[in-house]
């Protein structure tokens, strides 16, 4: 049984990267092209993630940085109570 969760965790890592390489812009990725961090993701089952995630994907996040406002409740917001 640890074998097999073993095998599903790799499996779900490994789709999870491909989808996520899928979706990242060729030329956003970083150190390789894209088409060669598929086949990297794909030949190397444990390595190809580990190294999509460490260093593949491109820099920045979800998370709202300097430049970015997170989105607030319309009560919160100035500008939505100034128009009422």
């Amino acid at each position: 049984m640890p074998r097999v969760l073993l095998v599903l965790a790799i499996v779900a890592v490994t789709v999870y990267a491909l989808v996520e390489a899928a979706q990242t812009p060729a030329n956003r990725t970083r150190l390789m092209p894209r088409w060669l961090w598929f086949v990297a993701i794909v030949a190397l089952p444990v390595v190809g993630p580990v190294g999509w995630f460490a260093v593949g994907r491109p820099p920045g996040g979800g998370i709202a940085g300097p430049g970015r406002r997170p989105p607030i409740a319309p009560d919160d917001d100035p500008d939505f109570l100034r128009r009422l």
